[in-house]
């Protein structure tokens, strides 16, 4: 028995990978070729396999999943064939990350299309008749760590992003999403939607005051226009580049991007998300 940790060489993954492992746990990076991690256990894994996926699932404890970035009818695809293996493997538990998409809130122009991969991985998971949460959060803290956005943090005590000055954000980082994981493998009775994420919000000040603490020195916060960051950001995700610049528009529209308090870890588990002082000291040291 032992859980199935999904992209555990990647963000979201590895920090989780960590944990379990030390913890005791067995843990098996969910892998399509083992010698990504050497000396590391790990289970091979195609997401467009079912068969693959069954065979890692069948006897697991519980299998910690988050969807790949990638063309959305792969990704579609991805989700179905996930589905599928719960069903017929039945994993104790899955846990399941959206990746700061919005899957809870109707009202919201973020909220995604019923038709898209984490709509119609959440929903099919519904059905399998196993214990399933589903981490939603906002934005990641990881997302300050860009070259085009932390190096005039340093070279000139500023922090620019694409979220207007007025708009309070439920920040969260991939540590946090790692220990609410962790916390939820132990807690089968918990289902559904756990926010992860600060409630109330935070603004950009606040994020540029943790800056502040940090480096001991003054960093204040400027708010960037999407599309000027869209064209910075281009080197970097190419293709991808308009998706993110996108959810950027839609976001500079609204009052708030807030989590629910009532589905929140802190309500729900009693684990609080890091604070910038915090995160940056245990991602940068």
């Amino acid at each position: 028995m032992a859980y199935i940790v999904h992209g555990a060489t990647g963000a979201q993954g590895a920090p989780l990978f960590k944990r379990l492992l030390q913890s005791g746990k067995q843990t098996l990076a969910a892998v399509r070729h083992s010698d990504k991690l050497s000396g590391r256990p790990t289970v091979e894994i195609d997401n467009a396999s079912v068969d693959s996926l069954i065979a890692a699932y069948r006897g697991a404890d519980g299998v910690f999943f988050h969807l790949p970035m990638g063309a959305e009818a792969d990704r579609v695809a991805y989700a179905r064939n996930v589905i599928q293996a719960v069903k017929v493997a039945k994993p104790g538990r899955v846990v399941v990350s959206t990746s700061g998409s919005t899957i809870d809130d109707p009202s919201s122009p973020l909220q995604v299309s019923a038709d898209s991969a984490i709509a119609i991985l959440v929903e099919g998971l519904k059905t399998t008749g196993v214990s399933t949460a589903v981490i939603a959060s906002k934005v990641y803290l990881e997302n300050l760590l860009l070259p085009l956005v932390f190096d005039p943090v340093s070279s000139e005590g500023v922090l620019r992003y694409p979220i207007r000055a007025d708009i309070p954000v439920s920040w969260s980082s991939h540590l946090d999403v790692a220990e609410v994981a962790e916390h939820l493998f132990n807690r089968p009775d918990i289902t559904g939607i756990v926010g992860v994420g600060h409630v109330p919000g935070i603004l950009g000040s606040e994020l540029a005051a943790g800056f502040s603490k940090y480096f001991g020195r003054s960093v204040t916060f400027e708010e960037m226009e999407p599309q000027k960051f869209g064209k910075l950001l281009q080197p970097l995700l190419g293709p991808a580049t308009g998706a993110v610049t996108g959810f950027y528009q839609a976001m500079w529209q609204i009052r708030s991007n807030t989590l629910s308090p009532a589905t929140s870890a802190q309500q729900l588990l009693d684990v609080t998300p890091r604070n910038v002082e915090r995160w940056l000291t245990e991602i940068l040291n």
